[in-house]
C-alpha cells in the first residue's frame, strides 16, 4: 500500500532546534527506508521565508500497521518534531 504523509512541526520557538537536533538521524533512516524500497519520495515543507516547517513523504508498506511501526521509531516523531501528522492511502500514477 502506498501512503502520503503530511507532517507539520510544532510552532513554538524551539521547533526548528528540535528538528535540527535529530535531522541527521532522520535522514539516515530515510536513506535506509529508500534502500529497503519503502520510501518513494520525501522532503521538507517550507514557509514563505524558506524555513523548514514540516515534511511530506510518499511511502510504500505492506500494511498501515507496518507504516505505524516505522513512524513510532522515526526521530521526527520520537524527537517531538512532527506535531500534526496526516496519513492518507494513495496510489501514485508515476
Amino acid at each position: 500500500m502506498q501512503f502520503m504523509i503530511v507532517a507539520y512541526d510544532g510552532t513554538d520557538e524551539d521547533a526548528l532546534n528540535r528538528r535540527l537536533a535529530v535531522r541527521d538521524s532522520h535522514i539516515a533512516g530515510a536513506i535506509e527506508l529508500k534502500n529497503k524500497g519503502n520510501l518513494i519520495a520525501g522532503g521538507a515543507i517550507l514557509d514563505d521565508s524558506g524555513s523548514m516547517i514540516g515534511s511530506t513523504t510518499y511511502v510504500e508498506f505492506e500494511s498501515r500497521a507496518e507504516l505505524d511501526a516505522w513512524l513510532e521509531r522515526d526521530p521526527y516523531v520520537t524527537g517531538d518534531v512532527w506535531r500534526d501528522i496526516t496519513i492518507t492511502p494513495i496510489r501514485l500514477a508515476v
